[in-house]
């Protein structure tokens, strides 16, 4: 039988084992939504509900500055989980915005249930475990690369690393999560045709 949750239990998969009875019990604790592009899962102020699995499509994390720009703190795009933690771990209001780039469907593990699930099958906190120590990595090495690589080396780097991503992004969101302007970005990509 195929799973509408399939993508995410081959995701699981490849952490921690979970039987097929297993991924029935889970699939139980489960929704899917659909978010069209530009339509917002969280807006600041809000309480996040949940965690979001992205089946396909592509969200962004971001804040709006002092000076009234988006700052783009993070992507998710196949295969990537994407939450604000402070806000659903502490039920606190979010200070972030998660928006749709293009339209998305996401499974949702809704935090009232995250603790049931996690009785129920406890690899699924080894699994969470193992994605946040990434995403932590991860976090850290974008901060490195911030203050240690000029706008243009941090460009490449991340074209190499996410090649075809560059492509599904609009361009002042990419420049926002590289840290510099979409002018800058314009004349990098320019730079790099020409060579």
């Amino acid at each position: 039988m195929s799973s509408p949750f399939a993508p995410l239990f081959a995701h699981i998969a490849r952490y921690v084992p979970l039987s097929a009875a297993e991924a029935d019990t889970l699939q139980t604790y489960l929704t899917r939504q659909t978010i069209a592009r530009k339509e917002h899962l969280l807006t600041e102020g809000q309480i996040c509900p949940a965690n979001y699995f992205v089946l396909r499509g592509c969200l962004r994390t971001y804040l709006a500055t002092e000076k009234g720009n988006e700052q783009t703190i993070q992507f998710g795009i196949e295969d990537w989980w994407l939450t604000d933690y402070a806000s659903l771990d502490t039920q606190t209001p979010s200070q972030f915005y998660i928006q749709a780039v293009e339209n998305t469907e996401v499974v949702v593990l809704d935090r009232r249930v995250q603790e049931e699930v996690f009785s129920r099958l406890p690899q699924l906190e080894r699994y969470f475990r193992l994605l946040l120590q990434k995403s932590t990595a991860a976090a850290l090495f974008r901060i490195k690369f911030i203050f240690s690589l000029s706008g243009e080396a941090r460009y490449h780097h991340f074209n190499s690393t996410f090649p075809g991503f560059v492509q599904r992004v609009p361009q002042y969101m990419l420049a926002s999560y590289l840290g510099f302007t979409p002018e800058f970005l314009s004349k990098i990509r320019a730079k790099v045709s020409h060579t």
